[in-house]
């Protein structure tokens, strides 16, 4: 661990869903002051009533936001840049922000873009989650066997890109990986994006209400990330469009493809598929 993370005693969390409560349990269980602010009163007095944080908060409070020595952002990305523009004047000076927000490029230029002088926003984003949303769903054993993305900007110094690796380790993340903030996006809007739409469109191209009396493992493998938030992802696809539609478009003309090789019973070029698709996915087995 850097001498960074050594001297953060207390950080605050804003924004107390299954990520912000995720992170809240992984750092109070090593030892850290734990504080929160969430605008829903049961999500904090769940999080104290069970000592996943030390203080919590319904308003931007302060003298929370002052006292904080790193503060980490788990806010829906539209609210992220007014978050700051109303309370970046409580940092103490000095202090570290990253967030969790699963779009980069549209946000992090306009935080640093605004931010003070003397405190240092570097973006990250856990490559982690659940179907169910809340503190009171939160788990920091998700964060096993995942991936953490840092990602810095020309505006981000050598140290914080360092101390946002840490966190990642920290969290318990198998694997930390550095992105600038467009590869960031173009990224995720093929390996995550685009799969939550495919399964989205799975399970609404059927309305038979008696699949589930007839399905395996591999429909619900597919349509696992189907249970989604819909204000959240909704607000991610549209704010990522321009990657997120050439994926699709990609994609589409890929199903296409496959579609006339059944129709014109091409074995051979429907087989040759099979074989890349099977060797690529290796690449993803989990050693």
């Amino acid at each position: 661990m850097s001498m960074e993370w050594i001297n953060e005693h207390k950080i605050l969390i804003v924004g107390l869903g299954l990520i912000g409560g995720s992170y809240a349990k992984a750092l109070k269980r090593i030892g850290y002051m734990v504080y929160a602010i969430d605008t829903n009163e049961e999500s904090i007095k769940y999080a104290l009533d069970n000592e996943i944080i030390d203080k919590g908060s319904t308003v931007s409070d302060p003298e929370l936001i002052g006292s904080a020595d790193c503060v980490i952002i788990a806010l829906y990305p539209k609210v992220i840049v007014d978050w700051f523009k109303e309370n970046q004047k409580h940092f103490k000076s000095g202090v570290r922000i990253t967030d969790v927000t699963g779009i980069k490029a549209s946000v992090v230029y306009d935080i640093q873009e605004i931010l003070r002088d003397d405190v240092e926003f570097i973006a990250a984003h856990p490559m982690a989650g659940r179907e169910v949303s809340g503190v009171q769903n939160s788990d920091d054993r998700i964060f096993r066997n995942a991936n953490f993305i840092v990602v810095p900007t020309d505006k981000n110094t050598p140290e914080s890109i360092r101390w946002c690796k840490d966190l990642g380790r920290i969290l318990g993340f198998d694997r930390v990986s550095i992105l600038s903030p467009e590869e960031h996006d173009k990224m995720i809007a093929y390996v995550s994006q685009l799969t939550h739409c495919i399964a989205v469109a799975l399970m609404t191209c059927n309305d038979n209400e008696h699949l589930r009396d007839y399905t395996g493992d591999s429909f619900r493998d597919l349509t696992r990330i189907a249970r989604i938030n819909e204000n959240m992802w909704s607000e991610l696809f549209h704010m990522n469009k321009k990657p997120l539609l050439e994926e699709m478009d990609l994609f589409i003309e890929e199903l296409t493809s496959i579609r006339n090789f059944i129709a014109s019973d091409d074995s051979e070029a429907l087989k040759e598929k099979m074989r890349t698709s099977t060797k690529r996915r290796a690449y993803f087995d989990k050693k």
